[in-house]
């Protein structure tokens, strides 16, 4: 699993892990909203990624 998958899926676990906690989310519907947050959080990351390539094609 390339660098950027593992840390996306790390980040997403804890996001995960605290919307538990906060009881935005239970265990029963993990399977239904995780997915969900994984691909926000990789939409994110790699919006970054392109942001950061540009910028420093630009210079």
């Amino acid at each position: 699993m390339e660098k950027l998958e593992r840390e996306v899926m790390q980040v997403s676990k804890e996001i995960a892990v605290k919307f538990i906690e906060a009881q935005r989310l239970s265990p029963n519907n993990f399977e239904e909203i995780f997915p969900s947050i994984y691909r926000v959080v990789m939409e994110t990351a790699l919006k970054g990624r392109e942001r950061i390539d540009s910028e420093g094609a630009a210079e």
